[in-house]
């Protein structure tokens, strides 16, 4: 196939190719597959810049096989710093390839897919795990994860609602007023943390906090939480205690014990060991291990992103594209 033949797909054509709903629903088939062996899912390759200020994401997967699989790559840069600026965090592309002969199929916009199939997987996430009627949700951080999230919990769940923090409180504010404009949703913003948590029954963690912005004393009996803002082993957002209450769930063993300072940092303080996670998305998805077993219970889903979430969401991209055309 010649290079001049492959689509390019930039922010606009993935929001409109990639609608929450049906994101969370590749999702799910995604992680179905997983669960099946269908996928290849090797731990993720990051180069730090020796700063700090940022790193470089390479993330291979393969999801089935042949003309209905996907053999896909993404680059991606993070820097944090970036929030205080025009520029985005994130910033890559996903290179989709034909599983069957090798050829490149399409280059994808990496930040908007990030940005929806992250929130897709948390409102699957949120769908095991949450209290049916779980209405209040409390958003910690108002940027483009906290957008993106908050689709997602009203796909999954009967928001009436939100409650919205940051630590920058204009952002709060535009990110609320966003809200009820676009959704409708009754929303508050909170002067702390501790204020939108506190009897809330969903909590989305989407900050670039490096130290715990929720604690366990403030967390009602029932809650869900959906930790996703901290990705390196030395940060977090939730602490000790917190994590100690909560029946844990990761996307990934390996990428959690490698990079989730969420889990790393307590096991490192001897407060746990890795057995206190008590299984992976994939095993939720395929019953091989039980979710909530109570309404008092606290769940975790603790988010680090896995390539086959972004080669599922380009394989379906890439499916509506051509059937459209």
């Amino acid at each position: 196939m010649s290079m001049n033949s492959v689509p390019v797909l930039d922010a606009a054509a993935v929001a409109r190719l990639l609608p929450m709903r049906e994101c969370i629903g590749a999702m799910e088939r995604a992680f179905r597959a997983l669960a099946a062996g269908q996928a290849v899912q090797p731990l993720r390759l990051v180069v730090r810049l020796p700063d700090g200020s940022g790193a470089l994401y390479c993330m291979p997967a393969l999801l089935g096989h042949g003309e209905d699989g996907a053999l896909a790559v993404k680059l991606i840069t993070l820097f944090p710093g970036n929030a205080r600026t025009d520029r985005e965090t994130h910033q890559g592309v996903i290179v989709l390839f034909d599983a069957s002969h090798g050829g490149v199929r399409a280059l994808i916009d990496g930040a908007s897919v990030t940005a929806i199939r992250t929130a897709a997987v948390s409102g699957l996430a949120t769908r095991l795990l949450a209290r049916p009627d779980a209405s209040v949700l409390a958003m910690l951080g108002a940027g483009v994860q906290a957008g993106s999230h908050l689709e997602a919990m009203l796909a999954v769940r009967p928001i009436r609602q939100l409650r919205v923090w940051s630590r920058t409180a204009r952002h709060a504010r535009e990110f609320a007023e966003a809200a009820f404009e676009r959704h409708g949703v009754d929303v508050a913003t909170e002067a702390s943390p501790e204020s939108a948590v506190r009897d809330a029954h969903i909590v989305c963690t989407v900050t670039a906090a490096a130290d715990p912005v929720v604690r366990g004393e403030w967390v009602a009996p029932g809650t869900h939480i959906n930790a996703v803002g901290a990705s390196t082993a030395g940060t977090r957002e939730l602490d000790t205690a917190l994590v100690l209450r909560s029946r844990v769930f990761v996307d990934s063993r390996t990428s959690a014990l490698a990079e989730a300072g969420d889990l790393l940092i307590p096991i490192a303080e001897g407060a746990l060991t890795d057995g206190h996670i008590r299984g992976e998305l994939a095993e939720l998805v395929s019953g091989r291990v039980a979710g909530r077993t109570n309404e008092e219970e606290i769940t975790i889903f603790e988010s680090l992103g896995l390539a086959i979430e972004d080669a599922a969401a380009a394989l379906y991209i890439h499916e509506k594209l051509n059937a459209a055309s």
